[in-house]
């Protein structure tokens, strides 16, 4: 085994430290150039390079997404992981360098005379001051180099994962402030649906006190008003339930002032993100880089793996001066030194070095199956916002024309009930229309600005 070693052991001793390595290649991405097919380059800014302070245009919700920044948990572990394995960087790199510790050591002792060879009682003293290098291990297969590359890999993956945490976070601030506003819409529309409906209801009752509608009419115009009040008690609870959910995200009690109003269109004004972009931005993703450096870490392990397999070299040595008065501690001729370089060559180990390296190449083979699957991950992401996005506008259109179209059957069918002409369940089905229709519209605008907020997201937005 040692024979086969001396090719590489020249190579040392010519070229200094060897990194057994391998050479990292960046895997072929399994995905298509374009998520769809573009007829011209995108104008405006890439996703990536738009901070989130200018993608979210509102101030209020800005300052909720500044305080979610700072008091956020899930954001504050991840910051902290980042600093634990800065710190574990800098005990690998520390590895490089020698120990060299100082001390200084005074020994007293009295022999009785009855122990002694002079027969008298015998007081020794001994002063020594010494600088000692403790067992450093020269580097020369670079296993120490790697460790400690293996550690920053860690580190700038763990670096990457609190940026994605922080894309996250301002995403999900800003689509559980939205989801509130939307709610708040919806509040308004069940409180003013409900105002009609008890209009109606006393205008059907005094009608039937005169004689002039049945009691069929009646009972009708009691089950809207009813239905109407469980809507208002249903979006009063999710109001609530959705100021839990923002004020989790922030980490702190929710300003009332950075709250949205009662209309989604105006809470917030989002930047639009440009489509037809290539899949290749999807590398500069903080999640698919974090996947990246992980995979380095584990192609520098089997660097280190098979450092184990060659001899290892050790040194240890100390100076200084001994003396048996304190005064002559300095002086000439009261200097003292040792030195113990040691080598170290693997022979048998029962095959647990192959397995160690076996396991290393497993690991980087993995990552490698891992890194693709978070591009392919992150592509469908980007796929299916595009995919929401081609037809938002077309929807969006035709629910708007549903709601004025349903808006003004109600109003005529409201006439024509009012007039004696149609009975009030025409009526009471025109108005369940209209509702509906109101209801649907709101969600899809909802829909719309938070596949802004998706894309935005998906495309690596925001970190900066």
């Amino acid at each position: 085994m040692i024979k086969s070693h001396w090719p590489l052991l020249a190579a040392m001793a010519l070229g200094g430290c060897v990194n057994l390595a391998p050479q990292y290649e960046r895997p072929d991405a399994p995905v298509s150039e374009q998520w769809l097919p573009a007829t011209s380059r995108p104008k405006g800014q890439v996703s990536a390079d738009i901070k989130w302070q200018q993608f979210f245009t509102d101030s209020r919700l800005a300052q909720l997404q500044a305080l979610a920044l700072t008091n956020n948990r899930d954001l504050r572990l991840a910051s902290l992981n980042v600093e634990k394995a800065q710190a574990q960087y800098r005990i690998k790199r520390a590895d490089l360098f020698p120990s060299i510790d100082a001390g200084v050591s005074g020994t007293h002792s009295r022999t009785p005379g009855s122990l002694s060879n002079t027969g008298t009682a015998a007081t020794t003293h001994d002063y020594s001051a010494q600088l000692g290098l403790s067992s450093y291990e020269l580097d020369v297969f670079g296993r120490v180099r790697n460790l400690r590359d293996e550690a920053l890999e860690d580190y700038l993956a763990l670096t990457e994962t609190q940026r994605s945490t922080q894309i996250s976070l301002v995403a999900e601030v800003a689509t559980a402030w939205l989801t509130l506003a939307a709610d708040n819409e919806r509040l308004l529309l069940a409180q003013e649906t409900l105002t009609s409906q008890l209009a109606t209801y006393d205008l059907t009752q005094r009608s039937f006190a005169l004689g002039g509608s049945a009691a069929l009419a009646v009972a009708q115009a009691q089950t809207t008003v009813e239905s109407a009040r469980g809507d208002v008690a249903s979006y009063e609870s999710q109001i609530l339930q959705d100021r839990n959910a923002l004020r989790l995200l922030v980490g702190s009690d929710l300003p009332e002032a950075l709250l949205p109003g009662t209309h989604l269109e105006s809470a917030a004004v989002l930047v639009e993100i440009p489509a037809g972009l290539p899949s290749s931005l999807l590398q500069q993703r903080p999640d698919v880089l974090s996947a990246e450096h992980t995979l380095k870490s584990a192609n520098i392990d089997i660097g280190a793996a098979r450092a184990a397999f060659y001899p290892s070299i050790s040194l240890t040595a100390n100076a200084g001066s001994s003396s048996s008065a304190l005064a002559g501690l300095f002086k000439s001729g009261s200097g003292a030194w040792t030195f113990a370089p040691s080598i170290s060559v693997p022979i048998f180990d029962g095959g647990s070095n192959r397995a160690t390296l076996d396991s290393a190449k497993v690991e980087r083979d993995i990552q490698v199956q891992t890194y693709q699957q978070t591009l392919q991950t992150a592509f469908r992401e980007v796929a299916d916002a595009l995919a929401v996005r081609s037809t938002l506008d077309r929807r969006i259109a035709a629910q708007q024309a549903l709601t004025d179209a349903s808006r003004k059957s109600f109003e005529l069918s409201d006439a024509l009930y009012r007039g004696g002409s149609q009975s009030y369940l025409e009526a009471l089905d025109a108005q369940r229309s209209l509702y509906s229709a109101q209801q649907d519209l709101i969600t899809l605008r909802l829909t719309e600005q938070g596949n802004r907020i998706t894309l935005y997201k998906v495309l690596g937005g925001g970190w900066n």
